[in-house]
């Protein structure tokens, strides 16, 4: 459920017209609901409600400041992969003993930020990066708590790009080699072992896949206790999918039920990393017709967002439903690609899609575009990153301003050899 509605034929972001807001800050822009983002937190939270457990945005999803603020003021943790996202975090108020550091390619400076900080955990993905993350403790003189990655070999059956939990896929540890890791760390006095980590993808839509890995880390966990090695988290990633157009993932309690229910014989605090889920369905982008172009075999209607603004339909050929923010009425459908500016025939909202013939100064929101929007964005053609914009109720915020193009070239410096009166040997 989301807050952007139909009213008499305009589309409205909560108590706003989007084209209001279109008018006064241009386009193209991203645009996202307060209701929504809270509104799906708490349904999550809430779905859990019966066992300990702490959820972590996964702030890849969508890190804008007052996105990270509203979750924190929910309770939320935070699930990072970067110093950036750990910058982001603490500075939007999220506690770091709320913070789990995931992603294979830490650095040792991202790694003493964390110690520093004084986050949860860091979820381990490797041997190499255990031993570092052991030398950087050391020489802070502090112990790092830390959670094994491991690897289920689980088919999420997802997008072959968003798959993590194979054992093809670059992530985590087999179960053998994790094990190692265990007992490596379980004899450094600058290790802590908390916990143990799993993610198996991105926009799953069945349960199943989720109860299955849950089933051999629960086995693993067996395995550790065995050795000695007690377990406190549990951190099963996130993963649940939402709906882009004919998609229909289970709801977050069904979600819940099976999880509950495979947990009950195991007393750990549960560590869950929603992202998709929490933003997806509460952001759209707006953009404007420029034009209307027709050849002998294509219908294409030309509009100022492109791929830099919008990756996911270029990348993985994923689908946004497309609406007309005023509807379109006695109007003919029409065939079209929605294309964008950028010089490439990769450039593309939408392929073949069946819309109204909007005519050019129209406007066009493509939905469910709240997670891997803005923060996949680029300025690729030198083209200004889009502004995004919160609504609450009936206001709405700039929570990052349109570039300028001062601010494309704010980081660039042309050298002394190159000035007007020097020349080149």
């Amino acid at each position: 459920m989301h807050h952007f509605q139909f009213r008499n034929g305009e589309l409205y972001a909560e108590e706003i017209p989007v084209k209001e807001i279109a008018r006064k800050v241009g386009t193209p822009f991203y645009l996202y609901s307060t209701a929504t983002l809270r509104r799906h937190f708490r349904v999550f939270d809430k779905a859990f409600g019966s066992l300990p457990h702490l959820l972590c945005y996964s702030v890849k999803a969508n890190s804008n400041l007052a996105v990270l603020r509203l979750f924190a003021k929910e309770g939320s943790g935070a699930d990072i992969v970067s110093g950036g996202e750990l910058y982001r975090a603490l500075k939007a108020g999220i506690p770091p003993e709320k913070i789990v550091f995931s992603g294979v390619g830490k650095t040792p400076k991202e790694m003493r930020e964390a110690l520093k900080a004084g986050i949860l955990m860091f979820n381990v993905e490797s041997l190499g990066e255990l031993k570092t993350l052991s030398k950087v403790a050391r020489s802070l003189g502090k112990v790092a708590p830390v959670a094994i990655r491991i690897n289920p070999d689980v088919d999420p059956k997802t997008h072959p790009y968003i798959s993590t939990g194979l054992q093809k896929n670059k992530f985590g540890l087999d179960l053998e080699t994790a094990l190692k890791a265990y007992l490596f760390a379980q004899k450094d006095p600058h290790l802590q072992i908390l916990g143990i980590d799993c993610h198996i993808g991105s926009q799953l839509t069945e349960v199943s896949p989720f109860v299955e890995a849950l089933r051999r880390v629960k086995a693993f966990i067996k395995r550790l206790d065995r050795e000695g090695i007690k377990i406190r988290y549990l951190d099963l990633g996130g993963g649940l999918g939402i709906v882009y157009g004919d998609e229909a993932p289970p709801p977050p309690e069904e979600y819940a039920q099976a999880i509950i229910e495979e947990l009950k014989d195991l007393e750990v605090i549960l560590i869950l990393e929603p992202g998709r889920v929490l933003v997806g369905n509460a952001g759209i982008l707006i953009t404007r017709v420029l034009y209307y172009k027709e050849t002998p075999v294509k219908k294409f209607l030309i509009v100022d967002a492109g791929m830099n603004d919008l990756l996911r339909p270029a990348f993985y050929k994923a689908y946004h439903e497309i609406v007309p923010v005023s509807l379109c009425k006695d109007r003919p459908n029409i065939i079209v690609d929605v294309v964008g500016p950028i010089c490439e025939t990769g450039d593309f909202l939408a392929q073949d899609r069946q819309l109204p013939l909007v005519k050019p100064g129209e406007l066009l929101a493509v939905m469910s575009a709240g997670a891997y929007g803005f923060v996949m964005s680029s300025n690729y053609n030198s083209r200004p990153r889009p502004p995004e914009i919160l609504v609450h109720r009936d206001q709405y915020f700039v929570i990052r301003k349109r570039e300028s193009y001062n601010r494309l070239v704010a980081g660039e410096k042309i050298p002394t050899f190159l000035t007007e009166d020097s020349k080149l040997e």
